[in-house]
C-alpha cells in the first residue's frame, strides 16, 4: 500500500501542474485521492489476519493453518489494491487521450506559425478540440468532435466496470467470511475443530466504508454518463439536423 501511495503522488502532482484539462477532470482525481485514503484506513483490520484467526488448538497447529487457508480461500488485501489499480488505469486512459490530441494541436499550432496561417488556423479551429478556460488552461472542447466525446464515455464506463466489479468482490468474497462468528473447519483431516475470526466487526465496518464509496463512485459516474450523452450527442443531432 505504501508503494502505491509512493506512486500516485507523482500522477496527482502531475495532474495539478498540467496545462491542460476536461470536463470533470479534477472530479476523478478526487475520487482517486478519496479512495485511497478509505482503502489505506480499510485495510488496518486486515493486516494480522492470521493472528486474529484461531481455532480450539493452537494457532500453530497444522489444522488451523489448514483452516485458514480454507475459509480465506480468495486474497482480500491483493484484490482491493488490484482493482485500484485498474481505477487508477481508467483515469489515465483520458489523460493519455488528453496528451495526444494536445500534441496534435501544438503541431498544427507550429504549423500555423510557420506558413499557410489562413488554411492552418481554420483547420486547427475546426478540429482540434481545444478551447480556452476561464482559469488560463487549454480545454478540451467535446462540441467539436463525437469520437472525443465516445472515448470519454468509454473511460468513464471503464471505471463503472471496475467499480461494480469491486462491490461483487467485497459483498461475496469477502464479507460472507466474516457472517459466522464461530463455524466448523471444513478440512477432512480436522472434523472437529472450531474456529472463529477476531475484530470481525472492524473487518465488516471496513468493508462498508469501501462500499459506500463505490456506490457513490458508480452513482455520480452513472449521472455524469447520462449527462455527457444528453449534452453533448443531442448538440450534435441539433447541429445537424439545423445544416440539414
Amino acid at each position: 500500500m505504501a508503494a502505491i501511495v509512493t506512486g500516485l503522488i507523482p500522477i496527482l502532482r502531475t495532474a495539478v501542474d498540467t496545462t491542460t484539462t476536461y470536463k470533470g477532470r479534477m472530479v476523478w482525481f478526487g475520487f482517486l485521492c478519496i479512495r485511497l485514503v478509505t482503502l489505506f484506513v480499510a485495510e488496518m483490520p486486515w493486516f494480522k489476519l492470521d493472528s486474529d484467526f484461531s481455532c480450539n488448538d493452537t494457532s500453530d497447529s497444522l489444522c488451523t493453518r489448514a483452516c485458514f487457508n480454507r475459509h480465506f480461500d480468495r486474497s482480500s488485501v491483493m484484490t482491493w489494491n488490484f482493482l485500484f489499480v485498474l481505477l487508477i488505469l481508467s483515469v489515465l486512459l483520458m489523460e493519455l487521450f488528453t496528451a495526444h490530441m494536445r500534441a496534435v494541436f501544438q503541431k498544427r499550432s507550429t504549423r500555423e506559425k510557420s506558413g499557410g496561417e489562413a488554411e492552418a488556423q481554420g483547420d486547427v479551429k475546426g478540429s482540434s478540440g481545444f478551447a480556452p478556460d476561464p482559469a488560463g488552461l487549454m480545454a478540451l472542447d467535446m462540441h467539436k468532435s463525437r469520437k472525443t466525446v465516445l472515448f470519454y464515455l468509454l473511460s468513464v464506463v471503464l471505471r463503472i466496470a471496475v467499480e461494480v466489479w469491486f462491490v461483487h468482490v467485497l459483498l461475496n468474497w469477502n464479507l460472507p467470511k466474516l457472517e459466522e462468528r464461530i463455524f466448523q473447519c471444513k478440512v477432512e483431516t480436522c472434523p472437529k475443530h472450531f474456529c472463529l475470526v477476531r475484530a470481525a466487526a472492524e473487518k465488516r465496518m471496513s468493508i462498508y466504508a469501501l462500499l459506500s464509496i463505490s456506490g457513490m463512485v458508480i452513482f455520480i459516474s452513472s449521472v455524469f454518463c447520462l449527462y455527457v450523452i444528453a449534452h453533448y450527442f443531442c448538440n450534435f443531432w441539433t447541429q445537424r439536423s439545423q445544416n440539414v
